[in-house]
């Protein structure tokens, strides 16, 4: 693993990916704090901006909810990005849609307002695909964002997603269902070489 300079002590799917400042740990729908993290992003207008979830969530009870949907389902594995020493909570970076026949998957991430500009999805990105890839065995990670996201554009690049194209209308518009937008499409594949991702916290904003 290219980014991390000290490996877990277990290994395997359940296995905490960990380095450089960073814990992906899993998200407990019963922690009060970690349920009001998640639905402080999901209705906070960055986020809504570049994103229109499937379930709209206005409360913890919806909040609580989807998280132990999503613990449940066997297609994803998501994690909460903590700081390594406090245990904070970050924002979240999930391997989705995962095709255990063709070994592929789709990875999403969100930070929250306050953890933005200091790297962090950068290095829970590149600490995730690590992951994903090792404990997996996934042969290629997808990762799409809305058309003129910029910021998502260049955190792909930096963590070796190659980028391969435009999807045309392949994403809802944001808060809409009766509309879409393009997609870029980045993706890197096992056999790519190891991204150098610096540690260091980034000027530009996440």
């Amino acid at each position: 693993m290219a980014l991390t300079d000290e490996q877990p002590a277990d290994s395997g799917p359940d296995a905490t990916p960990h380095g450089h400042g960073l814990r992906l740990d899993r998200w407990d729908p019963d922690a009060g704090a970690q349920v009001e993290a998640w639905l402080r992003a999901r209705t906070d207008p960055a986020f809504r901006r570049w994103n229109t979830p499937l379930t709209e969530v206005t409360d913890h009870a919806g909040a609580r909810e989807v998280l132990r949907r999503q613990a449940a389902d066997s297609t994803c594995e998501p994690f909460r990005i903590t700081d390594a020493r406090s245990g904070t909570t970050l924002g979240h970076i999930g391997v989705n849609m995962i095709d255990r026949t063709f070994r592929t998957a789709r990875v999403g991430y969100w930070v929250l307002p306050e953890a933005r500009g200091r790297g962090v999805a950068t290095r829970a990105l590149a600490l995730a695909a690590d992951w994903a890839f090792a404990e997996l065995d996934l042969h290629r990670l997808e990762l799409g964002h809305a058309l003129g996201h910029d910021a998502s554009c260049r955190i792909a690049g930096t963590c070796g997603f190659e980028y391969e194209g435009t999807l045309r209308g392949a994403m809802f518009e944001a808060g809409r269902r009766d509309a879409f937008r393009d997609v870029h499409l980045h993706a890197r594949l096992a056999t790519d070489p190891s991204p150098d991702v610096d540690p260091a916290p980034y000027p530009a904003r996440d």
